[in-house]
């Protein structure tokens, strides 16, 4: 019976050891804001964040899918791999931010203020940044628009402190093949077309022009 006993208050005390650990690592995981700090358990899917102030801080992965970020302030904060599809930022202060390879598909970010904020292969399919402020912002790789990126290109300047890249070079400014053939939101015009064959194949190798007979 005794020893009976003390198997149980051994069980009992490994229980309670094991569960102070996952305590203190569910407490770690939340303070850094994801597993390992990997990624953020922030979750603001449809949120109202009007006139909200986060400055510096950290969002990787976080999800604002929807959310009203109108008015808002995350300067100098850290959105690598956050989803803010269809998100509604009109005049929000991105400043300094890092918004890499963040999907913006169909966000309004109309007079937003991403000045030196670094978007590098972020998507913006659909988005619209119809008077945003994007002196020193650097949008390389990213996925814009064609008629957006033309927008933009009227008034791109200045050079991103954190990775050196222009942001007209960025965007592809100037560039009369990329500005001819889109940009990669758009894959069939982000290249030279391809020739159309006729039925059996045949085209002619100066023009690209196949005959249709």
């Amino acid at each position: 019976f005794a020893s009976a006993v003390a198997a149980v208050l051994v069980a009992f005390s490994s229980s309670t050891t094991d569960m102070a650990a996952f305590a203190d690592l569910n407490k770690y995981e939340a303070e850094t804001r994801g597993e390992f700090g990997i990624g953020s358990a922030a979750q603001f899917g449809s949120a109202d964040l009007k006139k909200a102030v986060h400055v510096n801080e950290n969002f990787r992965r976080a999800n604002f899918t929807s959310a009203d970020m109108r008015e808002s302030d995350f300067s100098g904060s850290y959105f690598n791999g956050a989803y803010l599809e269809k998100a509604v930022a009109y005049k929000a202060n991105f400043t300094g931010a890092d918004l890499s390879d963040t999907l913006m598909d169909r966000m309004v970010l109309n007079e937003a203020n991403l000045t030196n904020a670094v978007l590098v292969r972020s998507v913006l399919t659909r988005s619209d940044l119809g008077g945003a402020k994007i002196e020193g912002a650097d949008f390389s790789d990213a996925v814009i628009d064609l008629t957006q990126k033309q927008a933009l290109c009227k008034y791109a300047n200045g050079t991103n402190p954190t990775t050196g890249v222009s942001t007209r070079k960025s965007l592809g400014c100037g560039n009369s093949k990329r500005n001819a053939y889109g940009s990669p939101s758009s894959p069939l015009l982000s290249a030279p077309p391809q020739r159309f064959l006729d039925r059996d194949g045949f085209c002619d190798s100066a023009t690209g022009l196949c005959d249709a007979s």
